[in-house]
């Protein structure tokens, strides 16, 4: 399934716990459809003291977040829906069906 959603998009999650956050995607896992965004579902990992960190303790950062639950926010600040197309040089690209112009 080709993915509409890229690293470094603006996305808004439209469904879950964060439900009308924005953020940035930071990475994606395509075998998984799940999708890491700035700010977004944070979650709390518990680290023992070690060698490399001798502090150890609570530490938060983001959890992933199924691709389902994101929409693309396009250059005029719209949530909008995704269409492919070709654009002047051949080259498949992203399309806004809001606002039609290229992502």
């Amino acid at each position: 399934m080709k993915l509409n959603i890229k690293k470094g998009d603006n996305v808004k999650v439209i469904a879950g716990d964060s439900k009308g956050s924005t953020g940035r995607v930071l990475a994606i896992d395509a075998s998984k459809y799940r999708a890491t965004v700035e700010g977004v579902n944070m979650i709390k990992l518990h680290k023992k003291p070690s060698a490399q960190s001798p502090e150890g303790g609570i530490i938060e950062k983001e959890g992933t977040i199924n691709i389902s639950n994101l929409m693309l926010i396009d250059a005029k600040d719209n949530v909008t829906k995704i269409s492919r197309g070709v654009n002047k040089a051949g080259k498949s690209v992203r399309i806004s069906k809001k606002s039609g112009e290229e992502i």
